[in-house]
């Protein structure tokens, strides 16, 4: 069985994540395991707890999401993307996924790529990490 972990938030639900995972599925037994980080604002009014209660909000839509398009998944939330697959790969081990599969919004628009998030987990693993970038369209709905 091939296992897959998937980092996402704002962009759970594009059509490009969700083809990646199909293209995933159709190669054979699948387990996929969901990282939803926080989304921390900028601003005054950023709060730590609100950020933890929308994270799990989110991980619960996502979860749900793939589940009405028959993937199922297990998941957790972590306080930002590198730091999650960090604990991910300790809790689990180095060699527990086949690859690591992180959605961002667009270049122009994704904080994950200004903090260089896929390439510093690319530095954490052996395994390969696969970037998908959602379209301007997407990151609009």
């Amino acid at each position: 069985m091939h296992r897959y972990l998937v980092i996402a938030n704002q962009t759970l639900e594009s059509p490009l994540l969700l083809d990646t995972i199909r293209r995933r599925r159709s190669e054979g037994p699948t387990h996929f395991h969901l990282l939803v980080p926080e989304n921390h604002r900028d601003g005054a009014t950023w709060d730590e707890g609100q950020a933890r209660a929308e994270a799990k909000r989110r991980l619960a839509e996502g979860i749900a999401w793939f589940a009405d398009h028959d993937i199922p998944m297990t998941g957790e939330v972590d306080t930002t993307p590198v730091d999650g697959v960090g604990n991910v790969l300790v809790r689990e081990g180095q060699d527990a996924y086949d690859e690591i599969i992180i959605s961002t919004l667009p270049a122009t628009l994704s904080r994950w790529l200004k903090l260089d998030a896929p390439s510093r987990i690319q530095r954490m693993t052996s395994v390969p990490v696969t970037h998908v970038a959602a379209t301007m369209a997407t990151a609009e709905r």
